[in-house]
């Protein structure tokens, strides 16, 4: 009960103290005291640098790995607790409805093309919304865009992208665009940079907040169209802006570090167990729970073995299990179980 009644700030302690735990750990091992004050002042004079080791390794290469990490893992968590709520079952997610795929093929396509991180967002956010358009689309000629229709568009959408990427790589220089693809798409924060953490923290910020601010429509929203529809929302229209801001969302996840799969579909899970179907909780635990959950399989990923393991592999291993766990107990209870 304790823990149910305060759980956002100890959440946010948590991620504070493994964020602080993150920085410390790796190749090169840095006491917390020292991890704290490097942290905390400013940078030492530039002829110092080279010479200043813990500095550029806790500023210049962990901090913004931290940071990016702990940001993209509370995106997807916040993505994927909206759209469970959007189509009212916790079997939707990202990657079920195709939208992970056609940003994933965006993000292919921008590099062989040789474009910026922004280019990169622009081209994830436009196939990924896409994606999830042509998804809802299909699941429409079933008469009504049932929560098994989607599921079954999004296995389409997703094997027609993942062909479309197989094409690209197929095309892509093997010596200069093809190695570094196949790494970006099992997924990575081996390059995060500053930069990419300013995209990724304005995304947040825009997407991320609006859909905090939306948390009281995405409850009227769980109650059904008709109940929605009597209380004066407009259904058609907020389902499809959250829609976007989600896609936003996990388009520049995807941009910034590669495919990271199952984060969405199986945080908002454990979140719910804890404060329930109420989105005004719900979405910022879910979220505070994403930025723990990848701060945690990150931190495996780079120090588990001497070579860094795609974080992506990691995420998918523990994801899918647990979203079979989740299928068996939504079956047995029906697809209109709410």
């Amino acid at each position: 009960m304790f823990f149910k009644t305060y759980s956002m700030p100890i959440l946010l302690l948590v991620l504070l103290c493994l964020s602080v735990v993150a920085l410390t750990i790796g190749r090169y091992p840095i006491p917390i005291g020292d991890v704290l004050s490097i942290v905390v002042t400013t940078p030492p004079n530039a002829s110092h640098l080279s010479s200043d080791a813990p500095w550029v390794i806790v500023e210049i290469v962990r901090l913004p790995r931290v940071l990016l990490v702990v940001l993209s893992g509370m995106g997807l968590a916040l993505a994927g607790a909206c759209m469970q709520g959007v189509f009212r079952n916790p079997l939707v997610g990202p990657e079920v409805v195709g939208v992970s795929s056609g940003a994933s093929f965006g993000g292919v396509l921008a590099i062989i093309l040789g474009w910026t991180s922004w280019g990169i967002v622009v081209m994830a956010f436009g196939f990924g919304a896409s994606a999830l358009v042509v998804a809802f689309v299909l699941a429409k000629f079933s008469g009504k865009a049932s929560i098994l229709g989607i599921v079954l568009s999004g296995v389409i959408i997703s094997s027609f992208f993942g062909a479309l990427m197989g094409v690209a790589q197929y095309f892509a220089d093997p010596q200069t665009k093809l190695p570094g693809i196949i790494y970006w798409l099992m997924g990575s924060f081996a390059e995060a940079t500053y930069e990419k953490v300013s995209i990724m923290s304005l995304v947040m910020l825009c997407a991320g907040g609006l859909l905090i601010a939306l948390r009281w429509r995405i409850n009227l929203l769980s109650l059904g169209e008709s109940d929605a529809t009597s209380l004066g929302i407009n259904v058609h229209f907020l389902r499809w802006s959250i829609v976007a801001l989600v896609s936003l969302i996990v388009a520049a996840q995807v941009s910034v570090s590669g495919g990271v799969g199952w984060v969405g579909l199986v945080i908002p899970h454990f979140a719910r167990m804890l404060t329930g179907a109420e989105h005004t909780k719900l979405l910022p635990v879910s979220a505070l729970m994403g930025g723990i959950y990848l701060l945690m399989m990150d931190t495996l990923a780079r120090t588990l073995t001497p070579q860094e393991i795609p974080i992506g592999l990691i995420t998918a291993l523990i994801g899918t299990p647990i979203f079979a766990v989740v299928f068996w107990k939504m079956q047995g209870k029906g697809w209109s179980h709410e």
